[in-house]
């Protein structure tokens, strides 16, 4: 605080007339945001923004959007590992989510063009023909609506200019990493323009798969140190077979990059009040499965799983970025440990398991359609109307053990669709006052087959499909006001209502059709939908919420506003999807968060130095929490479980600054600084496994970036700029713990460098970028099962140190 009063001390002694320069060379530029639904420059905007223009993001060498969410203040948005396929886990200030399941919410709203994209699934976009990135921070209830209670990160492509224009890039580097992206912005008459765009990316994996028995011949005098402190020989003599000959020991490389997208725009806009803008976007993401190495093992010494005799532990560590995972596992009779003398769950004989082999593969297709319609109907009124329609599918390979060890592997396949339509009418009201007006609707639907086959339970198997439906529906209507109450104060508020409804099919069968009478013993003996039946239940969540939001800024002068705001947001509702029985189908609600935020926004010393800085209390209520153990009448039927509930409240507080200078012509600085404090106020006594004092789970306390260029003038040789960028969290809790301590990923430092020449006409330039500069090694996910009983604790290493060379040119 004692920051943000001398800063603004210096702002109101600071003349007015600096902001007139816009073609200060030495002065930070204005950006304009479309956050409160009207064009507003950011620092006119009395909310918590971190918007990235285009140019910054190639000069960070920031091609994805997992990338640009490094650099903001506490927000957090990784690829996840190989069991959740090609999704992303993402909060902001410690509110989101991570699990691809299409029953729960993500709780950070994800915007294309203004179009919301409700899965986690395929949501690592690229980066392409974007013209800028909103991080809106806080509950973004009445401006975005469902699940943006963290906030919202909104992406806005170029449109159409008809200027017939364009540019062409090509990438060159580690891992044989090829890049090619570009787009033509091209005139088809006077009132009518199109856009095309279009980026191939392609790079080897980064963690090798191996044969573990080629690697480890069987009888090998090869020794490790086993979990009992003991060395013993790593394949004994009639232990795992090899699958490969000598010297071709490699299976494939992890963590590939394989995507491709294309997209076109028409643009229709033959006067200021009419702009009709239609979409259309193709994305296929091919590639092997995310990059994952063992960090532990509990021993499983189980003979339904042990491989020749083979039991699972520290023998599968392979190193640091290379594994021994097979995605198979042998036909067997499980035959289930005795459950009391003489009493085995599983028939005489054992229960026949089918083998199975999966890919390592992760492939994902879709595309995006939409319409963005704006009327203007008189100098004061005008309307807009966006429709849009989302198709994608996946399916991905799962090995979780990541050895020949038959524990945990499966496959899954999903297939989504929605569409939305959200109507809005803007309104001048008075010179002072403007309102917004809207309603919007959603419809989805995703599909979720899924092979699973778990070896590792002793008394019976898991070996079942689950071909699960989740249709969901969602209404709301909203309004915004900003009044201008005197010259420099300024109201904003808004107010949303919306209903949503969601469904969960449930189906637990062998993999021959019938029900599997393990997580299904009514339903095998009875019939699907009969009473207590878990396969043909249906359950069902419905919720209302009311949203809202207050905000008072002041101006001091043209380089100093004050704000302070009220509001709410929430993360929707939903069923259990992982029920093992059908008490277990139970309905969550959604959770709520109400933040208290004020902040300063200043432009200093002649907008040499843009500094914006806030703070935050939150207040969040009714929790979504697992538990593992499940609130149901019957004992029996209590565990195994692994159902969300409403589990409790908690309060959150945090600080966020972040600047820009630019002292001297040619160079700039920039970077973020952010701090959050989350601590549990009450918790239900079903969620067992967290207390009150357990840290917040995915997201860093402490978080910076900082980076800087400085464009050197050549002459006629053109310009050389140097960049380098440097971005800090601090550990994470991953959420889960082993044998009570909280299992945490540590804190690193990533340092990115990169080195443009520019030709002096400004059409060509030459990149030379090295991301982990100092070859760091560090987690990005670390999922640790050890407690669940499945023995293996597994880790996404971040990508070592890589470069390339880029070469670009437009026209």
């Amino acid at each position: 605080m004692v920051l943000g009063a001398s800063m603004l001390a210096i702002g109101i002694a600071s003349p007015a007339a600096a902001q007139s320069d816009e073609n200060n060379k030495t002065g930070n530029n204005d950006i304009i945001v479309t956050a409160q639904f009207r064009e507003q420059n950011l620092q006119d905007t009395p909310l918590a923004i971190t918007a990235v223009t285009a140019e910054t993001m190639e000069a960070k060498s920031q091609t994805n959007l997992a990338q640009v969410a490094d650099s903001a203040p506490n927000v957090t948005l990784k690829p996840q590992g190989a069991s959740f396929g090609p999704s992303i886990a993402v909060s902001i200030r410690g509110i989101g989510g991570a699990d691809f399941n299409p029953a729960f919410e993500p709780g950070v709203g994800i915007y294309i063009d203004d179009v919301y994209y409700p899965q986690l699934t395929g949501a690592v976009f690229d980066l392409l023909d974007l013209e800028r990135v909103e991080i809106l921070r806080g509950p973004q209830g009445t401006l975005s609506g469902r699940n943006s209670e963290g906030g919202s990160i909104k992406m806005f492509t170029r449109r159409p200019q008809g200027s017939n224009t364009g540019y062409m890039e090509a990438t060159y580097g580690s891992r044989n990493r090829i890049g090619l992206r570009g787009g033509f912005d091209f005139k088809l008459t006077d009132d009518l323009s199109g856009r095309v765009s279009g980026v191939y990316k392609h790079q080897e994996g980064y963690v090798e798969r191996y044969d573990f028995g080629c690697v480890y011949p069987a009888g090998g005098s090869a020794t490790f140190k086993a979990n009992d402190g003991t060395t013993q020989q790593v394949n004994p003599a009639g232990g795992i077979p090899a699958l490969r000959p000598q010297g071709s020991c490699l299976i494939d490389k992890l963590g590939e990059v394989g995507y491709q997208a294309v997209r076109g725009a028409l643009r229709y806009n033959p006067s200021s009040d009419v702009d009709i803008n239609l979409s259309a976007e193709y994305i296929h993401d091919s590639h092997t499965a995310a990059g994952e190495v063992l960090a532990a093992t509990d021993v499983i010494n189980n003979p339904n799983s042990n491989l020749n005799g083979v039991p699972y532990d520290n023998r599968f560590i392979c190193g640091k970025f290379c594994n021994f995972s097979s995605y198979s596992s042998p036909a067997i009779n499980f035959v289930g440990a005795e459950v009391a003398p003489g009493i085995r769950l599983t028939p005489p004989g054992g229960q026949p398991l089918l083998a199975t082999s999966n890919s390592d593969q992760s492939v994902y297709s879709g595309y995006n359609l939409a319409a963005n319609f704006h009327f203007g109907l008189s100098d004061t009124i005008s309307i807009d109307n966006i429709l849009a329609y989302q198709s994608w599918d996946t399916t991905f390979g799962v090995d979780d053990d990541l050895s020949p060890i038959p524990l945990s592997g499966g496959y899954n396949s999903l297939t989504h669709w929605n569409w939305s339509e959200e109507l809005r009418l803007n309104a001048q009201l008075t010179d002072s006052i403007t309102a917004v007006l809207g309603g919007y609707y959603f419809k989805q639907r995703t599909d979720y087959y899924s092979y699973q086959d778990l070896r590792y339970i002793p008394v019976f198997p898991l070996q079942f499909i689950q071909p699960d439906e989740t249709p969901a529906e969602a209404k709301a209507v909203f309004a915004n006001v900003s009044w201008e109450i005197t010259p420099g104060l300024t109201f904003d508020g808004g107010i949303r209502y919306t209903d949503e409804s969601k469904e969960y099919r449930y189906f637990r069968l062998n993999p021959n059709g019938t029900i599997n009478p393990y997580l299904d013993p009514v339903g095998a003996v009875n019939g699907a939908g009969t009473p207590g039946a878990l396969t043909g239940l249906v359950a069902s969540y419905k919720g209302q919420r009311w949203d809202w939001r207050a905000a008072l800024n002041y101006r001091f002068s043209p380089e100093v506003m004050v704000y302070g705001s009220v509001a709410t947001g929430f993360k929707g509702g939903g069923t259990n999807p992982r029920p093992f029985f059908a008490s277990q189908a139970l309905s969550f609600a959604p959770e709520v968060l109400t933040n208290y935020e004020a902040g300063i926004k200043a432009d200093l010393f002649d907008r040499m130095l843009r500094l914006n800085v806030n703070a935050f209390y939150g207040k969040l209520n009714d929790l979504q929490i697992g538990v593992s153990v499940c609130p149901v009448a019957n004992p029996a039927e209590q565990t195994p479980c692994a159902a969300l509930v409403n589990g409790g409240n908690a309060e959150e507080k945090g600080i966020e600054a972040e600047f820009s200078a630019r002292p001297a012509e040619g160079l700039s600085i920039d970077g973020s600084v952010s701090y959050l404090d989350f601590k549990y106020t009450k918790l239900d006594p079903s969620v067992g496994g967290t207390s009150l004092d357990d840290p917040l789970a995915g997201a860093p306390k402490w978080k910076w970036a900082l980076g800087a260029q400085y464009e050197i003038d050549a002459g006629s040789f053109g310009s050389i700029t140097p960049r380098i960028d440097a971005s800090y969290q601090s550990e994470v809790y991953t959420g889960s713990k082993y044998l009570g301590v909280p299992q945490n990923i540590d804190a690193y430092t990533i340092v990115n460098a990169r080195l443009t020449w520019q030709n002096p006409d400004k059409d060509l330039s030459v990149s030379l970028e090295v991301t982990n500069l100092t070859d760091k090694y560090y987690y990005v996910t670390l999922f640790d099962l050890r407690g669940a009983g499945a023995g293996l604790d597994k880790a996404q290493p971040g990508r070592p140190r890589e470069w390339a060379v880029s070469v670009k040119k437009t026209f």
